[in-house]
């Protein structure tokens, strides 16, 4: 035998044999010495034993029993060779020489075996020994050696070496070195804390039962960027990957967990580009994309195949396994029992099945161009992916973009035209929770620190829709409806909304519609509508036959899409009667009821109703009230918590400044006007806070703060619902009932939540009693709006900016000086001389006794007053022009 046979031994002697071994006939290498040549140890040999010289030894003769039979002159070891000797326990030191001594000895002679590697293996000596990769490929090219044998490591992997990315990771060397480091990573991986992120992710997938967890996309490409290059352009493959290497990891750290789940898939987030669903293209197909959208529709969860079996009709033979694919169904050919080509019958038993389920993902109203409609995808739902969320949610999906044969679509538009559709990787319900848990500390902190503020309600509304002049009433009834109330449901039998329902109605041109544009951009969920464009299952749900599998699906509409957020309806008035009747259900117990092609369901609308109506005639007549300038019902109106009437009364200062305001806006909001240059926008600006900020602090004031009714004032509560009845009946305006008391607990607690605490104080009390109150006497007629403003008083006062009333008041004194002076002083500009006096008296007829904020504030600055202490006057300095027109 020549050195460099496999059967040497490391030494280069061959091993003795086992005593009554096979073959055990044949003579030890100690004996071998008395045979004095070869045909003398042919002849000793067992005649059952022929040699043919071409064929062979025959091993299966007649007799071939008899090669066992006991031969005591070779059933013995060498004595010679055997070593009895009793040895010391080596320490890993010398054992780890020892073992180096032996592969020198083994690499010079060129016979190093793959079995006899051992632990403390040296990569690089292999590679330096070109005898050993000589014989290593002869033998892989004889077919003696695994695949796996042959691979090596690949340190250039982006090299693709002409294959397309998908083939390349098809192939096994490339296949293995992406194996090898994803296990790395998900090993490896320690955030800036020194903490092993997936190693703790997957410990905590399996404590609660789970089949997935989630690799951040950034984070893979900061640390293994050849992963993360592949990985969009082969997303299948890849993913394949990743999963085999997560069971992997999964079972070596719990052996068991397979009875759990026999599945374990990466879900891959945070991927950078974010695709809209119009935009998808050709170049998108068979790609890792990302695309945001409101779910319209959803399937049942249905078995979908996933190992199959068959029975063959004929002998009853089990076929398979075979693997089912999402595009091509999978027959077997024929039998190999049989022979037979079927019919084959699927094995319901061992087959293996997972959830299947199929939601249609339609654009969100926000982000529809202009004049288009909204697209929609068909969006695939495997595994644990399955009624992670309902109609009504936006969800933010990550998916593989690949064709799908329909075959209606074929039909209608040839065969060459195939339907796309996303198989969904990872799924975000994008909630105020998940807004919330995407805040960072020092945005949490920076919220806390406003919340302390004694000022914050009127920073926040000072913020509401800053660009539109004036309208405090309006901007603080929208700040009430953004946060909202608590919802109770007491023995989960009588459900009481916590939603407040706002309607602006008023003359044209007062901003209703730029107020609603404003709240859906900044309320975290909101759909926009209008009534003239809006069908009562428009509004609320419809039912509709799938042409495809022709079943009865139930589809969502505006108030189910606006579900936990804001429901915004503009033109309210131009909607018809009956579709107006639909949302009441709607409006007060936030559910839609459907009973429908045999569909018969609830589903949930918890949203603020906040719309927009003109009067009839197109102004505001105040000498009518409310319910005849208005074409609403009672019902409807009733479930209103605030009325807010806006009046386009002339006025010339108040013009004035307007008009000022408006021209200065759009001066600051030139395209090419510098980001540094602007100016406030308005007098109050100066509290307003950014809106990215106020976002998050209505987020986190929904999401976090639960207020709770405490100590609170019955009696005050009852009193003025008594007195409101009272003046209802006899003025014959707005019905007044129990709803009222209702909005009052509810607008109280939205004004807690403002200031995010946690009982409801006297203040939110009295704040949500003047809020009804202006909104009950703002719908009055005028002739009776002045005397039951007097008996209303005490409350409508109640934190208000006196600014405006006593910058009135002043103004009054300023015109009646005015008048006096007129054709005495002929100068550029008249300065006119108030005693403080005239206006104390005036401002404690009010019961306003502080006039030092109103002498402090920009109102009064902005309209050229000043103001002389040593003197006790208010001087006022007057335009010629402005005086010429009074």
């Amino acid at each position: 035998m020549e050195s460099g046979d496999e059967n040497d031994s490391p030494l280069g002697e061959e091993l003795p044999i086992t005593p009554g071994g096979p073959r055990s006939n044949v003579t030890s290498p100690g004996n071998f010495d008395q045979f004095e040549d070869e045909s003398a140890f042919l002849d000793d040999l067992s005649p059952s034993q022929p040699i043919e010289d071409e064929d062979g030894e025959e091993l299966f003769g007649d007799n071939m029993e008899a090669d066992y039979r006991p031969m005591p002159a070779l059933d013995r070891y060498d004595e010679r060779i055997l070593d009895d000797e009793d040895y010391d326990v080596m320490s890993p030191g010398v054992r780890r020489a020892a073992e180096e001594e032996l592969r020198q000895h083994d690499r010079e002679r060129g016979f190093l075996r793959r079995d006899d590697r051992e632990l403390f293996y040296d990569k690089s000596d292999d590679e330096e020994d070109p005898r050993r990769k000589r014989r290593k490929a002869e033998k892989a090219a004889a077919g003696e050696v695994d695949d796996a044998e042959m691979i090596e490591s690949i340190e250039n992997l982006e090299d693709t070496k002409g294959y397309s990315i998908k083939e390349w990771v098809s192939m096994i060397g490339p296949r293995t070195e992406i194996v090898n480091r994803f296990k790395n990573f998900l090993r490896t991986y320690v955030n800036a804390k020194g903490q092993y992120v997936y190693k703790e992710r997957i410990r905590r997938m399996c404590e609660n039962n789970q089949s997935s967890f989630t690799v951040e996309f950034p984070t893979l490409a900061s640390k293994e960027h050849v992963l993360a290059y592949f990985l969009p352009e082969a997303p299948t493959p890849m993913l394949e990957i990743f999963d085999e290497v997560a069971k992997e990891i999964v079972l070596s750290i719990f052996p068991s967990y397979e009875r759990v789940t026999s599945e374990i898939h990466v879900r891959i987030s945070d991927l950078p580009l974010i695709e809209e669903l119009r935009t998808f293209r050709k170049l998108h197909v068979n790609q890792l994309v990302r695309t945001l959208g409101v779910v319209t529709a959803t399937t049942p969860v249905l078995p979908q195949l996933s190992v199959v079996k068959f029975d063959c009709n004929k002998c009853g033979f089990i076929l398979g396994p075979f693997v089912q694919t999402q595009d091509t169904e999978v027959q077997p050919g024929a039998c190999p029992e049989c022979q037979s080509t079927g019919p084959f019958m699927i094995n319901m038993e061992q087959t293996i099945y997972r959830n299947y389920q199929k939601i249609t993902l339609q654009e969100s109203p926000g982000r529809i161009p202009a004049g288009r409609v909204p697209r929609a995808k068909d969006c695939i739902l495997l595994a644990d992916l399955c009624d992670r969320c309902k109609p009504g949610d936006e969800v933010d999906i990550t998916g593989v973009y690949t064709n799908n044969y329909d075959g209606s679509l074929n039909t209608e538009h040839g065969f060459p035209v195939f339907s796309t559709v996303i198989f969904a990787n990872h799924l975000i319900v994008k909630d105020c929770k998940q807004i919330v848990q995407s805040l960072t500390d020092d945005d949490i902190n920076a919220i806390i620190k406003m919340s302390k503020d004694h000022r914050i309600a009127e920073r926040i509304i000072a913020s509401i829709a800053p660009s539109i002049y004036g309208h405090e009433f309006i901007k603080r009834a929208l700040a009430l409806a953004l946060f909202g109330g608590e919802p109770k449901n007491p023995g989960q039998k009588h459900k009481v909304r916590g939603d407040i329902n706002a309607l602006i109605c008023g003359d044209p041109g007062t901003a209703k519609s730029q107020f609603l544009k404003f709240v859906e951009k900044i309320a975290p969920r909101a759909v926009f509508t209008t009534g003239q464009g809006a069908s009562a299952v428009g509004l609320t749900a419809y039912v509709r036959r799938n042409p495809a599998s022709k079943e009865w699906t139930l589809e969502a509409g505006a108030l189910v899409l606006a579900d936990q957020g804001v429901c915004l309806i503009d033109e309210f008035d131009k909607m018809n009667d009956q579709d107006r009747t639909s949302i009441h259900e709607a409006m007060e117990q936030q559910s839609i009821s459907i009973s429908k092609a045999g569909i018969v369901t609830s589903l949930q609308a918890r949203c603020s109703v906040i719309a927009a109506a003109n009067p009839i005639g197109g102004r505001y007549d105040p000498s009518m009230t409310f319910a005849e300038n208005v074409n609403l019902s009672d019902p409807i109106l009733s479930r209103f918590d605030i009325l807010c009437v806006v009046r386009d009364e002339v006025d010339p200062i108040q013009d004035q400044h307007l008009a000022k305001f408006v021209v200065s806006s759009h001066i600051r909001h030139h395209p090419s006007k510098k980001a540094e240059d602007d100016e406030p926008q308005e007098v109050e600006n100066d509290l307003s806070i950014p809106q990215e900020m106020l976002k998050k602090y209505i987020v986190y004031a929904r999401e976090n703060v639960r207020p709770k009714l405490q100590n609170m004032d019955q009696d005050k509560v009852a009193n003025i619902y008594s007195q409101l009845r009272q003046e209802s009946l006899a003025t014959g305006s707005l019905p007044i009932t129990v709803r009222h008391i209702e909005s009052i607990i509810r607008m109280a607690e939205a004004h807690a939540r403002m200031h995010l605490r946690d009982y409801v104080q006297e203040d939110d009390v009295n704040m949500a009693v003047r809020m009804m109150l202006e909104s009950f006497v703002e719908t009055q007629k005028y002739s009776v709006m002045k005397s039951m403003r007097q008996v209303f008083r005490r409350y409508l006062l109640f934190k208000k900016d006196h600014s405006e009333l006593l910058f009135y008041i002043l103004r009054q004194l300023s015109q009646d000086q005015l008048t006096f002076l007129r054709g005495t002083n002929a100068s550029e500009a008249l300065v006119i001389e108030i005693d403080e006096k005239d206006l104390i008296d005036k401002a404690k007829q009010l019961d306003i006794h502080d006039l030092k904020p109103f002498y402090q504030s920009k109102l009064f600055e902005n309209n050229n007053f000043v103001y002389d202490a040593r003197r006790k006057v208010i001087i006022h300095t007057i335009p010629e022009t402005l005086a010429a027109e009074d």
